[in-house]
């Protein structure tokens, strides 16, 4: 029997043409968009197509160096390693994962989310998975051999001088822009700008090739600093000393060239370590004398005798009556430490007279002595460019009464920083001329604001000499071989509406030599603990020793005998009370 076929199906006509027209409209769609996407976005298809290849890195630049006056380095940018990865290029074994993230001590689950781009928005080609890695580490890391996991040279912050100058310098954050000090101040002549390369990665994600430099990096520009290390860790050390022997909350003290300006030494205590802030916190990290104010106390009087010689009222040798060591205006009383009896001006400064200074402040003008105080830069900036500097508080003449005029002159009802405070100073050892601070190291001397007349500045000079002679208040400021003028200052702490019984700021402000000075230092101790308190007998010492070491340290001449220390027992300024 022959074997029947399969019937044969024959499609009509019209049903072969649509097939054959719909075949030939998808030729033509395809021939067309073919044509559109090698025409019309061909930059954009060979971007896409470089971009599995070929990338754009940031090649970081090098960030100035800081050194202080004669070319020490303060501050200087080291080299090390950081890891990155593409997540679209990562693909690592959880055992590569596992030892990836014991190498640089991270959870493997924390590695996962940086790498996770699968929410919308989220895909990247760049994310960090370490910063800062030692050499040895970075080296492991590379060793492991992970496609899309790579190193990038960047930089890290470092101060050979560890806390000496963490105050002046400040730091840096892990992407080395300035954060405090002089290295936010100077952000951006220190940073430089960044440069960038292409370069060529295989199937892996491995850098192979370098194509070509896109923007050379440029490095930073250096800063050469006032600053003069031998100074400042004689600084350093003194006061640290004296903070501990004298059981201090926190202290502080400034060293200034006497003839330009220049800022030699700045210390603040308690300290901290910028290359391991592990243990910074607000106390340790605030720079003292020059955002913080306190009532400077007596060092403040030579100003009060300064703005009433420049009144023509008084001479050096016109008396006041401070006996019987009070002094009472309205219902406030103001007293002296020792009862005294019949002062010259120049007695006032040297037995620190509270009763002689009031009683001169109330004989001028609430206005002239505002003056006085403003002109010496009181309630003002000293335009050091320092970030956080205070301008301390000097409130309008106008506003004064009596008693507030009488307790302004000795220092209590205003609001300074120590950098101001030694500033101020200036106008004494400048012969009138108040000094511009200048935390740059200078060519040359600035010209400063004649504030006195010579004749003024040399007069309040020589009282301010007989403070550390026999009969003053800081003989402890004397250093053999050389004359020292300055004003001890025992104040009171602020404390809610009035002052704490037994919390004091203890300072001393002075200058040597004398007959022609070369640095200007202020000194002060915040809350002193260990029995002594007052300015002559905890911050004077720390003045003489620094004072000193810096004099000698310059080859300053002597002025004096060599043997002109002599001991004798200082008279105490009074501790403010009013």
């Amino acid at each position: 029997m022959m074997p029947r076929h399969a019937p044969r199906l024959i499609l009509p006509a019209g049903r072969s043409r649509l097939l054959a027209a719909c075949l030939l409209l998808g030729l033509m769609g395809l021939a067309g968009r073919a044509a559109y996407l090698q025409g019309m976005h061909n930059g954009f298809l060979q971007q896409k197509g470089e971009s599995r290849y070929s990338r754009t890195l940031e090649m970081s630049a090098d960030r100035g160096i800081i050194t202080d006056r004669h070319g020490e380095p303060l501050a200087i940018s080291t080299p090390v390693e950081s890891v990155w990865s593409s997540p679209q290029d990562m693909n690592a074994t959880p055992e590569q994962l596992k030892k990836l993230a014991s190498l640089i001590e991270m959870d493997t689950k924390e590695i996962r989310r940086r790498l996770d781009d699968s929410q919308p928005g989220m895909r990247r080609d760049f994310v960090y998975l370490k910063r800062h890695l030692s050499p040895e580490v970075a080296a492991k890391v590379v060793e492991l051999n992970l496609p899309g996991v790579f190193l990038k040279r960047e930089y890290r912050r470092y101060y050979p001088a560890g806390e000496l100058t963490a105050h002046m310098l400040g730091f840096t954050d892990i992407d080395d822009n300035g954060q405090e000090g002089v290295e936010l101040a100077w952000q951006d002549e220190l940073a430089g700008k960044p440069g960038s390369r292409r370069v060529i990665k295989d199937r892996k994600g491995r850098v192979v090739e370098d194509v070509e430099s896109i923007r050379a990096p440029r490095s930073g520009q250096n800063i050469a600093l006032s600053i003069d290390s031998k100074i400042q860790y004689l600084a350093f050390r003194e006061l640290k000393q004296a903070v501990e022997a004298n059981k201090a909350k926190a202290g502080g003290i400034v060293v200034l060239d006497a003839q330009t300006g220049e800022l030699l030494a700045l210390v603040n205590l308690p300290a901290y370590n910028p290359n391991n802030r592990a243990r910074m916190n607000g106390g340790r990290a605030r720079n003292r004398a020059l955002t913080d104010v306190f009532e400077p106390g007596s060092t403040l009087k030579p100003f009060t005798i300064a703005a009433a010689l420049e009144a023509g009222g008084i001479k050096p040798d016109t008396i006041f009556e401070t006996g019987p060591g009070t002094f009472s205006i309205g219902k406030a009383t103001i007293r002296d430490a020792h009862k005294e009896g019949p002062l010259t001006v120049a007695q006032v400064i040297q037995k620190s007279s509270n009763v002689g200074s009031a009683k001169i402040a109330l004989s001028l003008p609430p206005q002239t002595l505002w003056e006085m105080l403003s002109d010496s830069g009181f309630g003002a900036s000293t335009g050091s460019g320092f970030p956080g500097e205070v301008s301390g508080r000097l409130r309008p003449y106008h506003t004064w009464r009596p008693i507030e005029q009488a307790t302004m002159s000795y220092g209590h009802g205003i609001a300074v920083s120590l950098l101001q405070l030694a500033r101020a100073y200036t106008l004494f050892s400048a012969e009138g001329e108040l000094k511009p601070v200048s935390l740059l190291r200078l060519d040359a001397p600035v010209a400063g604001k004649q504030v006195v007349s010579r004749d003024t500045a040399l007069a309040v000079s020589r009282m301010l000499e007989m403070v550390a002679q026999p009969g003053g208040t800081a003989p402890k400021a004397q250093i053999n071989g050389y004359r020292v003028a300055g004003k001890t200052g025992t104040a009171h702490k602020l404390e809610g509406n009035g002052y704490a019984k037994n919390r004091y700021l203890s300072t001393f402000v002075g200058y040597a030599p004398a007959s022609s000075p070369r640095f200007v230092i202020a000194v002060m101790l915040d809350e002193p603990s260990a029995g002594q308190y007052f300015g002559g007998a905890v911050a004077a010492p720390v003045f003489s020793r620094v004072m000193e070491g810096a004099l000698r340290m310059r080859n300053v001449p002597y002025d004096a005998p060599a043997n002109n220390v002599m001991s004798f027992t200082a008279v105490p300024e009074l501790k403010g009370d009013v």
